[in-house]
């Protein structure tokens, strides 16, 4: 079996490459330490980013009737060729999800982002800028009941070199963040693989995706657990951390400690106990148990402790359900996320961190990850 201790909760980093460059009368001494870049070098930078990444946006909204949405990049971001290349089979990766998520049942009408820059500093002509991409996708009411809108937020690194003229050309822009990429990245990588420590665990039992599910009603009122209590804990807390936890974003994901917190906060009560052993579930000021922050832990405490049982298809998970998945097949759970709404056509949709996301529909996941492994427990 996969060693599974200590492997919190999301896939590793995903790494996307491009180049652009934009006008600016900027220049930098090579030989010099690092500086913090000026508002308005940085405020280029953000444009920088913001064009590129809305144009991938704008692919995934739908074109409307006698309108195309050619959206090009900024005259003043100017692309290298390879670079061309690779955002040009991007583009065309993305419009052929949506045209996969359309054959689910799945549009969008409109896409509204925005860059901010958290830090970006300047060493000798080059730059080093970390970003924030927040953007709110429109669902389009095919059925009627889908939520208003998705949101995520993921961050990026990108390094730029300064060019004659002050020009400035983007050497590379890489996520920050872990677990399924955003929406408007096209899968790229792997989850690292874990080796097999000869141990025996209670993994569960992996569900059918297929759609529309078999009816599996769930009684949302008048048991032990407020389910819309949990769903509300997540929808506010998805972008802006609760700061009464600890963060593990830069720790392996922070998606298992997201749904744990939303859990407690819907009812589940703490085990306590050592917190090396899986059959123990706690928080407290200054530690927690594995289980609490590691997706394979935490669904070995649910599993044993019987907090909820694995669902026979993904499809039928509704409010407050979790859903884990393992995308590399490899036995290790990567990901876990939370069912914050559900539709009457029985789609559910999706809020967790690592990335940062809001109400991202079952399918769209799926369509980015046709063949990983899933796992779906009635809480």
């Amino acid at each position: 079996m996969i060693p599974k201790r200590f492997r919190p909760a999301a896939i590793a980093a995903l790494t996307v490459a491009l180049a652009s460059g934009s006008m600016l009368a900027y220049s930098a001494n090579a030989g010099t330490g690092p500086e913090a870049a000026d508002r308005a070098t940085a405020d280029t930078f953000a444009r920088i980013a913001d064009d590129v990444l809305s144009q991938r946006n704008q692919a995934l909204v739908e074109d409307q009737p006698g309108h195309r949405n050619t959206r090009q990049t900024s005259a003043k971001t100017r692309l290298s060729a390879q670079v061309k290349k690779d955002e040009d089979a991007t583009i065309s990766s993305l419009r052929s999800r949506k045209t996969r998520l359309a054959e689910l049942g799945e549009a969008y009408t409109g896409a509204d982002s925005s860059v901010h820059v958290d830090q970006a500093t300047v060493t000798g002509g080059k730059a080093t800028v970390q970003v924030t991409e927040q953007t709110t996708l429109v669902y389009k009411k095919l059925r009627g009941d889908e939520p208003p809108t998705t949101d995520f937020r993921t961050r990026y690194e990108l390094t730029l070199t300064s060019k004659r003229g002050g020009a400035w050309e983007v050497t590379s822009i890489k996520s920050q963040d872990s677990g399924p990429v955003a929406i408007n990245v096209p899968v790229a990588t792997e989850a690292k693989i874990v080796k097999d420590d000869g141990n025996q665990y209670p993994d569960g039992t992996p569900a059918s995706t297929k759609y529309p599910a078999p009816a599996k009603p769930k009684a949302k009122t008048g048991g032990a657990y407020d389910y819309a209590a949990m769903a509300k804990y997540a929808e506010k807390y998805w972008s802006n951390y609760n700061p009464a936890y600890r963060k593990f974003t830069g720790a392996g994901g922070d998606c298992t400690n997201f749904i744990s917190q939303a859990l407690k906060a819907g009812g589940w009560k703490a085990v306590p106990g050592s917190s090396s052993d899986y059959r123990n579930w706690w928080y407290d000021g200054a530690h927690q148990s594995d289980s609490f922050v590691g997706a394979n832990e935490w669904a070995w405490f649910t599993l044993s402790n019987q907090r909820a049982a694995n669902l026979a298809d993904v499809y039928q998970a509704d409010v407050g359900d979790i859903v884990q998945v393992d995308f590399n097949r490899d036995g290790s759970k990567d990901h876990s996320m939370m069912v914050t709404y559900r539709s009457s056509a029985g789609m559910p949709y999706l809020t967790y961190h690592s990335t940062n996301t809001y109400r991202k529909s079952l399918a769209s996941i799926i369509a980015s990850y046709p063949n990983a492994i899933y796992y779906a427990y009635r809480t």
